[in-house]
């Protein structure tokens, strides 16, 4: 995506989360969603980034809501990626279907140490030299920043919101609901993407497309 953004004249950041990705090595049991919270706050502050467009795919928008409520004056405007969108007090196992939270448990116990959830599997649709590329950099993810409660104080509510929601079926869809309460509610827009929940995976230029319109408008 980086390329592309820039080809349109945007600067993208990508911040990795504490255990994640490029910080893999920091993997713990402690790891929350606040961790991640304070990872990307960290990071907006560090740089003294401002006029932020901020984006959360899938878990990342636990994250970007509480980064939003801690540093409202940063950010420009919101963008969930087929992402959750919590309220105060929502925890992202609060969304997901009893079956799926007893298999996250599970595998945590018996393949992550008792506290790690091994990545699942790719969209159907994922072209095979993109897995190949994007296995390896899929770690396991901290139980904890699944079940942690969310705690706002309601100052992203100011922040104008855009929802992009991927129509490609799936097994479980929990985002349909997200895209549904951005049309019934003020201070949001909303659009759909023909692609399954990895856009900027398996349709990174119809992504880039949006995003630059979303961001422009």
């Amino acid at each position: 995506m980086r390329p592309l953004l820039q080809a349109r004249g945007h600067t993208l950041w990508i911040i990795s989360y504490t255990g994640i990705g490029d910080r893999s090595h920091l993997a713990n049991p402690g790891i929350d969603l606040e961790t991640h919270i304070k990872d990307v706050v960290a990071a907006l502050e560090s740089e003294d980034l401002k006029e932020v467009v901020l984006i959360g795919h899938s878990y990342g928008g636990m994250v970007a809501t509480g980064v939003a409520d801690r540093v409202a004056n940063r950010i420009s405007q919101l963008v969930y990626l087929d992402a959750y969108v919590p309220q105060n007090g929502q925890s992202m196992i609060d969304f997901s279907v009893p079956e799926r939270v007893k298999q996250w448990r599970e595998s945590a116990a018996t393949e992550g140490g008792g506290w790690a959830i091994p990545p699942g599997p790719m969209p159907s649709d994922t072209a095979p030299e993109d897995v190949a590329w994007a296995s390896p950099r899929r770690m396991m993810h901290p139980l904890k920043s699944f079940e942690q409660p969310i705690r706002l104080s309601g100052a992203a509510h100011a922040i104008p919101r855009t929802y992009i929601y991927c129509t490609r079926p799936r097994p479980i869809d929990v985002f349909r609901q997200f895209l549904e309460q951005s049309r019934r509610e003020p201070g949001w827009r909303s659009f759909e993407i023909d692609a399954s929940h990895n856009p900027h995976i398996t349709t990174p230029d119809v992504l880039a497309e949006l995003l630059d319109e979303v961001v422009r408008e």
